[in-house]
């Protein structure tokens, strides 16, 4: 059997990883960081957002119609 947890901050995550090591359970810690140019992209979409370079849903959607 497999569990996926994912604890919201370092605390959960002590916890849960002693919770799982006083009983023995085996468990492995995946870190799930983003290539960079992911992040960097993301910073950008922020940037733009700030800045007022964006539309709105319905604006997209009249923009590019569905045929």
């Amino acid at each position: 059997m497999t569990l996926i947890v994912n604890p919201k901050n370092r605390q959960q995550e002590k916890v849960v990883k002693a919770f799982l090591e006083a009983l023995d359970i085996p468990f492995e810690i995946e870190n799930e960081n983003l290539p960079d140019h992911v992040l960097q992209g993301i910073q950008r979409g922020l940037e733009d957002f700030e800045a007022g370079r964006f539309i709105t849903l319905e604006e997209f959607k009249k923009k590019y119609p569905v045929a």
